[in-house]
């Protein structure tokens, strides 16, 4: 069920509006409309500002990937918005606080293609330490690199990993099956798998890789984590993979590691401006250098992990819409709720403030209801209470609990 921004809704499901941009797995669809969702819209690729913030207004789902970007401005103009959906790993590209102050949950799907990042990790590492990039582009300006020279096997190799999460885990494991040797590091303390080894530093790290792939998300942490002095730490000769965030390279830098040789190869998914389509023209300082991959962000753009993540993100909107639950919410208080069973169920998202509570069980004592079970989890600012009643008159009880000065929204289940 959803509701209008700031008060109190409820809506039958055929009037729900679920809006998915960017060309999401159609898994998605199928999993809302199986759920009895029928107002469910597919479009591929972005939206222009203008034609989001005209959409948004009338959406009450909306599901994007990694190139939309939802601002407080835009958030302001969907009145209607109950949840996003980010078909994909980051949550980065919508302003979290934002959307919380506005009673907004945002989920995502942080673990779903996590084997598709570290395969194509995997796979550029191979293919820059066998000098394939280079090859492959001479042979197709006619060319003939038939030749051993700076070509190497990654068995016995060291490989550094940046960040030990659920992509650098998978990594590792699958370079220690070819026989390579594992290092990573990590800001938090993470037990290895495998034979891999801890290092205490990033620059400990990257002075004994023959190659580095990291995977850390975009923060100011690691905002320009690698820039020059981190890569004249490298051995001269050694590679470097970022399928991570784009903002996690200082490209110039790299650029510069790779003109004089010190860098011998690189392969990057990520940049900081990536083109919003399609169509769009990629502009990068890195374009031309034989020696280097670039791919359009496609580190979890699989069949299998682009269904997985449409099955994961939907499930969880449906179970928002369905019964409030709102488990793996990026944003909101995490409350897991079973289905309700001959009661109403009222949703209420409030300013977490001393009393507030009160104010909200003085309502349903006013109108003589009994509570037959009540949920209540809070996340900074932001305290969601869900409660299941045996009254069936509430009319007048939402007016009341809308004008609690805490309210953020409020809505019933039936």
């Amino acid at each position: 069920m959803a509701e209008h921004t700031a008060q109190t809704y409820s809506l039958a499901k055929e009037k729900i509006k679920f809006l998915l941009l960017e060309g999401i797995h159609p898994r998605a669809k199928a999993v809302l409309e199986a759920a009895g969702y029928t107002q469910v819209e597919l479009r591929s690729g972005t939206q222009s500002r203008a034609d989001l913030a005209e959409a948004l207004s009338d959406v009450h789902f909306l599901g994007i990937r990694s190139r939309t970007q939802l601002d407080a401005e835009l958030l302001s103009k969907a009145p209607k918005l109950a949840a996003v959906g980010c078909f994909c790993i980051g949550t980065n590209q919508v302003n979290l606080s934002h959307a919380q102050q506005m009673g907004v949950p945002v989920f995502n799907a942080p673990y779903a293609n996590t084997r598709s990042v570290a395969e194509l990790a995997l796979a550029e590492v191979i293919m820059l330490m066998r000098g394939i990039p280079a090859k492959n582009m001479a042979a197709h300006r006619g060319g003939w690199l038939k030749s051993a020279t700076n070509s190497n096997e990654v068995r016995g190799k060291t490989l550094g990993i940046v960040g030990y999460g659920h992509i650098g885990t998978q990594l590792g494991i699958l370079a220690e099956g070819l026989g390579m040797h594992v290092v990573y590091y990590d800001i938090l303390s993470k037990l290895p798998l495998g034979n891999a080894r801890p290092v205490n530093s990033l620059n400990a790290l990257l002075e004994q890789s023959d190659a580095v792939s990291l995977h850390v998300p975009a923060t100011e942490q690691t905002h320009e984590m690698i820039s020059t002095e981190q890569l004249q730490c490298m051995p001269k000769g050694s590679m470097l993979v970022n399928a991570s965030r784009g903002t996690v390279v200082d490209i110039p830098a790299l650029r510069d590691a790779l003109q004089n040789d010190h860098i011998a190869g690189a392969a990057l998914d990520v940049f900081p401006a990536e083109p919003r389509t399609n169509q769009d023209e990629f502009i990068s300082e890195l374009r031309g250098f034989d020696q280097v991959i670039l791919t359009p962000h496609i580190g979890g753009s699989t069949m299998e992990a682009q269904e997985a993540i449409a099955q994961e993100v939907a499930d969880k909107l449906v179970r928002y819409s369905d019964n409030g639950s709102t488990m793996s919410a990026v944003n909101f208080p995490e409350v897991s709720l079973p289905d309700q069973r001959e009661v109403r169920r009222v949703l209420h998202t409030h300013r977490n403030e001393p009393g507030v509570m009160q104010q909200i069980n003085q309502v349903f004592s006013h109108y003589n209801i009994n509570i037959v079970s009540q949920y209540l989890q809070t996340r900074g600012d932001i305290g969601y209470v869900v409660m299941d009643l045996d009254g069936s008159n509430v009319n007048g009880l939402m007016d009341e609990l809308r004008e609690i000065p805490a309210t953020i929204r409020c809505r019933v289940l039936y």
